[in-house]
């Protein structure tokens, strides 16, 4: 099964400094259809104008990435870290018992970022933040995990959830496979370009939620680089 949601259905508001898109329901926008899709909470697309930013503020219980699509994104958090995430790369804060973060764009031009927000397994642990870029080039043809629970995934950031997030590069008319498997989810959104599922059409930016597939097969019908998260 496949529900495509287009980019233009998507909620979302207009802070000025922030224009935001809500793949699901979040703060002011609320659909009872589309409250999550298995533990993915939140699906953030947000445009950060230069020299703006989210000022400290607290989270506990969620596993927060962040994959920076334009730009970069500074960090800091009560815990003492601070760091600059730059476009391609990806930073996963583990909120446990609680975090206190704020979130800057500090560079010249417009940051836009996927906000992706996924339940953790169990409640509490300690906080965390981390970091690491994830060449494009690394990923060009297939789909690289960014960050993932499962400890297979050495080279991914770690989360705290049974779940995957993921990107890849494609060329034109490239395909690349991904088992799901039996009772799993995906979502997946074209950071830019387009490309077709199972015959669906898939458009920069817009959202496919994923299920009762066993093998999602994914077919570049421009130059794209998606975002994959699979869930449970």
């Amino acid at each position: 099964m496949i529900d495509i949601r287009p980019y233009a259905t998507l909620g979302g508001a207009d802070h000025g400094w922030l224009q935001a898109k809500h793949h699901f329901s979040f703060a002011d926008y609320h659909d009872p259809d589309r409250m999550g899709w298995g533990a993915l909470r939140v699906w953030n697309d947000d445009t950060i104008a230069p020299q703006e930013g989210f000022p400290p503020h607290p989270h506990r219980d969620m596993e927060i990435i962040t994959y920076v699509r334009k730009g970069a994104i500074t960090h800091a958090d009560n815990l003492g870290n601070h760091g600059r995430t730059e476009a391609g790369d990806v930073q996963v804060m583990s909120a446990g018992t609680g975090i206190r973060h704020a979130e800057f764009n500090l560079e010249p031009d417009v940051t836009q970022i996927f906000q992706i927000w996924i339940l953790p397994s169990a409640r509490g642990g300690e906080p965390q933040w981390g970091s690491r870029p994830f060449p494009k080039g690394g990923r060009a043809g297939r789909l690289v995990a960014l960050a993932s629970g499962f400890p297979e995934d050495a080279d991914a950031l770690p989360i705290r959830t049974p779940a995957r997030v993921l990107g890849a590069t494609l060329k034109a008319g490239e395909r690349c496979d991904y088992r799901l498997g039996a009772g799993r989810r995906a979502y997946l959104v074209p950071a830019s370009g387009a490309v077709e599922i199972e015959g669906a059409v898939v458009n920069a930016r817009d959202g496919a939620a994923i299920s009762d597939t066993e093998t999602l097969a994914i077919k570049a019908l421009k130059d794209s680089e998606i975002v994959l998260v699979d869930v449970a």
